[in-house]
């Protein structure tokens, strides 16, 4: 068969460069939850510190059932806020102290992660396509060398 056209690999290089794009989606995808993430300390730390301003606000008041609501909310620190006494302002202020070191303890080891993270992920994303684009060339030499049978 003479005539017969050969296999030029164009097939499998468009689905290996399909691949290609996958390894480079991830790492935009690992990229999104980072961007997602990295913010997460600040957020709690801004909701603690306005459930700390309720906590004070309710204490003013001599509301006690209000602040035992808190609890939930106050989490870690209602062990070191409540009961309220006549030093609650001193207690809150301290822990409100305690809790910005924690966050930003929090949010350091976060960064870190996150770092650690996109680079891991950027040289397997690397990796992956480098291979298959390794793949792609060997399988299109390959077709290209082979001889016609007929």
């Amino acid at each position: 068969m003479a005539g017969a056209p050969q296999e030029t690999g164009r097939g499998a290089g468009y689905g290996l460069l399909g691949f290609l794009m996958m390894s480079f989606f991830v790492l935009g995808l690992t990229g999104l939850l980072a961007a997602h993430v990295a913010p997460l300390p600040l957020d709690r730390a801004l909701q603690r510190e306005a459930v700390f301003d309720e906590a004070l606000a309710a204490a003013r008041a001599g509301n006690q059932a209000a602040l035992e609501a808190l609890r939930p909310r106050l989490g870690d620190s209602a062990r070191n806020i409540l009961p309220a006494g006549p030093d609650f302002e001193a207690k809150v202020a301290a822990e409100r102290t305690a809790m910005r070191a924690r966050r930003l303890a929090e949010a350091e080891a976060t960064a870190t992660r996150l770092r650690w993270m996109v680079i891991l992920v950027t040289f397997l994303a690397g990796g992956f396509g480098a291979a298959m684009m390794l793949a792609a060339s060997r399988g299109t030499a390959r077709v290209a060398r082979t001889p016609e049978i007929g």
